[in-house]
């Protein structure tokens, strides 16, 4: 589960890069989650994840708004809704809201499966390639 595949890539070695990060964290939650150590881990956890909204949604953005991508509008409104739900994360976490892990993994899921595999596929063929 978690599993980085080649069709997951966007063609853009720094998107890929930092896809690949985001898939190594599901996994590092979803391995805690089945040895009953999800919770323990989840302030690490939503501090990284906070910290990779921020950068690597910039870095597309900034990447979207060099080529011009037609739908950079549309693309950063998910990026805000994404961010907005990993701040909620949080808060309710450092709120004592307990049992977060199975709700945060499952959101995760639909990110990889959702924003990676859908909207950001969407806009490779726009970048030009970086090498």
């Amino acid at each position: 589960m978690f599993e980085w595949k080649s069709e997951y890539s966007v063609g853009v070695g720094t998107i890929d890069a930092q896809h690949q990060t985001l898939f190594a964290m599901c996994r590092e939650l979803h391995a805690a989650v089945s040895t009953g150590r999800g919770e323990s881990t989840m302030a690490r956890l939503l501090d990284r994840l906070v910290h990779y909204t921020t950068t690597h949604f910039a870095h597309e953005e900034r990447l979207m708004r060099l080529h011009d991508y037609p739908d950079f509008a549309k693309h950063k409104a998910e990026h805000e809704a994404l961010t907005k739900r990993v701040l909620a994360f949080e808060t309710e976490f450092r709120a004592g809201k307990s049992a977060m892990a199975a709700k945060v993994l499952q959101f995760l899921a639909g990110w990889l499966e959702n924003h990676i595999q859908g909207s950001d596929l969407a806009f490779a063929p726009y970048l030009k390639p970086q090498r």
